[in-house]
């Protein structure tokens, strides 16, 4: 028995690029759980992303879209030259994580705020279309 590939089931047409989406979201998640983020539904269609971010400052981070994938990059600038730690357990490295965006969902905006950044995605909902098509004799 052969397995048939999602994106080709034959009612799913034009769907080829939905496997490849989920091929991208199945590798999105490379940073390996850091840092620690929550993913929460505000509204029928807002949702917002929390990144625990402490010691990054708004320039150390930066938010962009890439081809449908938000990314957060975040970036400190070394500043332990002349300091002695005896236990460094505050995490400082660098980091990013990606996210998949769906069709209509867009960044509302983002602040950053005890440590945590925030990041306000909203979901534009599409009016219903209904189009009659003319059957013609061939």
């Amino acid at each position: 028995m052969t397995k048939m590939a999602f994106g080709s089931h034959p009612f799913l047409l034009g769907f080829e690029q939905l496997e490849r989406l989920v091929e991208r979201t199945a590798k999105a998640d490379g940073g390996g759980g850091y840092p620690p983020y929550n993913i929460e539904q505000t509204s029928g269609t807002g949702y917002r992303i929390t990144l625990a971010v402490a010691g990054f400052g708004e320039n150390d981070l930066s938010i962009t879209v890439e081809d449908r994938q938000l990314v957060i990059r975040g970036r400190q600038e070394d500043d332990s030259e002349g300091r002695v730690f005896l236990h460094r357990g505050i995490a400082g490295r660098q980091f990013q994580r990606t996210f998949v965006l769906a069709d209509g969902v867009e960044i509302a905006g983002a602040r950053i705020e005890n440590g945590l950044l925030h990041v306000d995605l909203q979901r534009s909902v599409p009016e219903p279309v209904v189009r009659r098509i003319e059957i013609t004799r061939g």
